[in-house]
């Protein structure tokens, strides 16, 4: 099977997203064709049957695709019908913000373990969740098996983070700090950069004056 571009798995999320929501509005039998799936999402309807094939076949002629298949189908190819579990490090105002968001455990990603340089925090549970000092990474890491770790702590200390988590055995890295890693190619890392999507928007905005 031919390897798929990152911007269509990208795409995968997006779509099951929306087929949550509409399952949810029309029912377990509700059917959508490429079409009308486009429509709604303002994607090129080639563009979704393409993304769909580097998966295989979905959908029959003339009646579409079933929903409820289509998004349990892509939520398999996406990894999400096995339980994961990740580690959050940093407990500030993102990283607590992030810790409170009930979507993670909906997609069967777990937090299991938060890290933070905070005296007063190391110790505490917050959200159900024990938090531990930077020492502990490696041990902590290792005894719950998590593969995914959410960095959002400040730039000095992003990349000393990284090193502790990858060398842990940490597989995949979702980085909030404003600071590009260095990570081995063998961890993947995906970097949010909100300040800079912020500008994008405040561009956007000046551009129309």
């Amino acid at each position: 099977m031919k390897r798929p571009p990152d911007i269509s798995i990208t795409r995968l999320a997006i779509y099951l997203r929306f087929l949550e929501d509409y399952l949810r509005a029309k029912g377990p039998q509700a059917t959508i064709n490429s079409t009308e799936l486009a429509g709604f999402l303002d994607i090129n309807h080639h563009q979704i049957r393409k993304d769909l094939s580097y998966f295989g076949k979905f959908g029959k002629q003339g009646i579409g695709y079933p929903v409820e298949e289509l998004k349990d189908k892509i939520s398999r190819i996406l990894g999400l019908g096995k339980e994961r579990y990740l580690c959050l490090c940093g407990l500030g105002n993102l990283g607590s913000a992030l810790l409170a968001y009930r979507g993670f455990k909906q997609k069967n990603l777990n937090i299991v373990a938060v890290f933070d340089n905070d005296p007063v925090k190391i110790g505490r549970t917050v959200a159900g969740v024990k938090v531990y000092g930077p020492k502990a990474i490696i041990p902590v890491v290792k005894r719950f098996n998590i593969d995914i770790a959410i960095v959002a702590v400040p730039q000095a200390a992003a990349q000393d983070i990284a090193d502790r988590l990858i060398k842990a055995g940490i597989r995949a890295i979702l980085n909030f700090a404003p600071l590009k890693l260095n990570v081995p190619k063998r961890v993947r890392l995906r970097d949010v950069d909100l300040s800079a999507e912020l500008i994008n928007l405040t561009y956007f905005i000046s551009s129309l004056l």
